[in-house]
């Protein structure tokens, strides 16, 4: 009892000191929040190597606990990544801040003048992972975006994630930024996380990245509102209309290039009439990279040599080196497979037919649609955002890669000259 106790107070007491300091955050120019992300940025490529001793103790206990491939690479920091880190800071740092914008205004017909202004959400939690990228990631989005954020990251990443927080703490204070406006739990207990999820006096949102469960965890479990960051049952269509050279890098890309994320592609729909033309080389090419193919009776009489395909296969998310193919016969057919299995984050179609490539984006139910693009091209930093926060794919307030803009919310401004209700 005294244990649980000592969590209760000390997630508590990290929260209420990240709400004060997200209520300083909220009014500091952007001159100031600028300066600290850049410190930032300087400090994590300074302690490159420190940052990456620390990764190291959490990459051994990983493969003592027999995490998957995808997961430890998920896990990974080296000097690239962690200039990839550096550089997303700046990134963001040169973004316009949203905070203090005015959307619009009209004037009533009393002479009123009414209007909408961006401003910060308050205190953001952050419950994540594996990726200790997120951790910079998601501290420069909130700290940009006038937000406090408090980060639990997973008990994998604890010694990396710990780290990176002294980091940019250091060098966001050296720069004014108030202290705990980034906070981070570093106690790996779980009870830590429900916790959290109660703490809705303090902490204003809360955002959940990583696999399925968590998500759900956090969902049933939270007094505070939720985005949720979504599993990434992705699909590729191959239209009969599509360019089949164009379709084969697509296809390549959105499963080889890096599997194990959200936005790769786990099942890659053919039309019939392209078949016998597309499937040998696409699977053998995929194939020689290593994947295990997994194909529907259609397919497996192109390409016999491939697995079969479950019906569990259809929804499930691979984050690894496994395709399905599924071989159909129309356009309506593929976007009814992607309703019914899709876990609407980010769909593809290669095509050359103009129609068809407007259909299926008016039709398929994604927070992103892509037209002869891959889908790991779904991300803030590609779609021009700066780092993002994660893809969310919920509906309400914000869908899609999460920005700067994202991680603000709006208030009506209204002048008046003396103007009373009758």
């Amino acid at each position: 009892m005294g244990a649980f106790m000592n969590i209760k107070q000390y997630v508590a007491e990290k929260a209420k000191k990240a709400k004060a300091a997200s209520r300083q955050l909220a009014n500091i120019s952007t001159e100031i929040k600028n300066s600290a992300l850049l410190k930032m940025a300087a400090g994590l490529e300074k302690e490159s190597a420190t940052l990456i001793a620390e990764n190291k103790k959490d990459l051994v206990a990983a493969e003592q606990k027999g995490l998957s491939k995808a997961m430890i690479d998920r896990l990974t920091l080296n000097p690239e990544r962690v200039k990839a880190m550096a550089d997303g800071l700046r990134e963001v740092a040169a973004l316009p801040d949203p905070v203090g914008e005015v959307l619009r205004m009209w004037r009533r017909p009393n002479g009123m003048e009414v209007g909408r202004m961006r401003v910060p959400i308050g205190l953001i939690g952050i419950i994540y992972e594996s990726r200790p990228n997120v951790t910079a990631d998601t501290a420069a989005l909130c700290l940009k975006s006038g937000n406090g954020v408090i980060l639990r990251g997973g008990s994998e990443a604890v010694h990396s994630n710990n780290a990176i927080v002294k980091v940019l703490s250091r060098a966001g204070a050296e720069a004014g930024i108030p202290e705990g406006a980034v906070s981070f739990i570093d106690n790996p207990d779980r009870a830590c996380v429900m916790e959290m999820l109660k703490l809705n006096q303090y902490i204003d949102l809360i955002i959940p990245r990583g696999g399925e469960g968590l998500i759900r965890m956090v969902s049933e479990n939270s007094t505070i509102p939720v985005i949720k960051h979504d599993k990434g049952v992705c699909h590729v269509y191959v239209d009969n209309k599509a360019d089949l050279a164009m379709a084969e890098e697509i296809c390549f890309n959105a499963k080889v290039q890096r599997p194990g994320t959200c936005n790769a592609m786990e099942t890659m729909l053919v039309h019939q009439d392209v078949a016998k033309t597309f499937l040998p080389a696409i699977i053998g090419r995929m194939k020689k990279a290593g994947v295990e193919i997994r194909g529907c009776a259609k397919t497996k009489a192109v390409v016999p040599d491939i697995k079969d395909a479950t019906e569990k296969d259809w929804d499930t998310e691979y984050n690894d080196l496994i395709l399905n193919v599924r071989t159909i016969a129309s356009m309506e057919e593929a976007m009814d497979h992607i309703a019914a299995h899709g876990s609407q984050h980010s769909e593809a179609i290669v095509t050359d037919d103009y129609g068809n490539a407007r259909r299926f984006q008016r039709e398929v139910d994604a927070s992103a649609v892509f037209v002869n693009a891959s889908t790991r091209l779904n991300d803030g930093f590609e779609f021009g955002l700066g780092a993002e926060i994660g893809i969310s794919t919920t509906r309400i307030h914000a869908r899609g890669p999460m920005g700067l803009e994202e991680l603000t919310s709006t208030k009506f401004i209204v002048f008046g000259n003396g103007q009373i209700r009758k």
